[in-house]
């Protein structure tokens, strides 16, 4: 007798993107019972605006676990886009060469981890903690160490359209877009997914796996270059310590989205509901007045019950 066909219902149920749907819906449910205004439009907004930075590094963070890489130093290439962004606004150059001088300074520190993993084949982690001071120290000693403030020479993308979207949610929406485009419906998605099941086969396939690697750290790159720019708009200022933590908050969301470490597997659109689960209850913990130094005891716990999930499946199959 043929095995009967999971139903619908069953694969839907299967799918971490339905049971993170489920999860963030159940915990607006329950924290709007105890406070109505966690539901209102006004506060919605400002999950997306709170996650706006977040949520980009996570796209970033995620195609590289995809890729059967990761970064460690997204949070210090955002920092140092920012701290080159201000050099040359301080120096009287245009906004629009001060935004390119920012994205070419994400994609080159990309570009320089890509290459230094795929010709080393060393591990990405490692790499990457190291380049992550590099760029911490570069930032350090070209901005002193003072904050820089920015004068709100992007506060644009702080207006409001039909007076409640900020265009920085729609950078936001157009980045995960690019991302999910990228990985889903190009050739260079279909290769970097590849890539990250298995190398070797990749390799023996015809593509050229230290080309795509150094392109997929190139593109986190511009990426965090982009965060920084929303980022700056945000808070109107940057500091060369402002990067800290976001590249473990990124990858635990990426895998709370089901983007594992081992590679070639993984969805943006779940990686995007891990950022937006983050955003929820850390505004959730806010609303409900929880204090701020057990909200960093949740944080560490949300990040270490990630990766346990993340293994599983592995240990499942041992």
């Amino acid at each position: 007798m043929a095995d009967k066909k999971p139903s619908l219902a069953k694969k839907l149920l299967r799918d971490q993107r339905t049971l993170l749907a489920i999860v963030i819906v159940a915990i607006v449910v329950i924290v709007s019972c105890i406070n109505p205004k966690f539901i209102g439009i006004g506060n919605i907004i400002t999950i997306f605006q709170q996650i706006s930075v977040l949520g980009i590094l996570t796209m970033a963070m995620s195609m590289l676990l995809i890729s059967g890489g990761i970064d460690l130093s997204i949070g210090n290439i955002m920092v140092l886009s920012g701290v080159v962004m201000y050099v040359a606004l301080d120096n009287g150059m245009p906004t629009a060469v001060a935004v390119l001088g920012g994205l070419l300074t994400g994609a080159l520190c990309g570009l320089l981890n890509g290459v230094v993993i795929a010709k080393s084949k060393c591990i990405p982690l490692v790499i990457t903690l190291g380049s992550s001071k590099v760029f911490y120290g570069i930032a350090l000693t070209i901005s002193g160490g003072r904050i820089m403030n920015f004068g709100g020479v992007f506060d644009g993308l702080k207006t409001k359209l039909f007076g409640l979207f900020p265009v920085m949610l729609l950078v936001l929406l157009a980045m995960t877009l690019l991302a999910f485009g990228m990985m889903n419906y190009t050739k260079f998605g279909r290769r970097v997914v590849a890539l990250g099941g298995n190398e070797k086969n990749a390799f023996l396939s015809g593509i050229n796996v230290t080309r795509y690697k150094m392109a997929v750290y190139a593109i986190s790159g511009v990426f965090c270059a982009i965060a920084s720019i929303i980022f700056v708009a945000r808070i109107d200022s940057i500091t060369s310590n402002a990067g800290t933590n976001y590249e473990t908050n990124a990858l635990a969301a990426a895998i709370i989205g089901g983007v594992t470490f081992d590679g070639g597997k993984g969805t943006i659109g779940g990686a995007f509901l891990g950022c937006l689960l983050m955003g929820v209850i850390s505004n959730a913990m806010n609303i409900l007045g929880v204090d701020n130094n057990v909200q960093t005891i949740v944080t560490g716990v949300i990040i270490v019950a990630a990766v346990v999930l993340s293994n599983l499946n592995n240990l499942k199959k041992k």
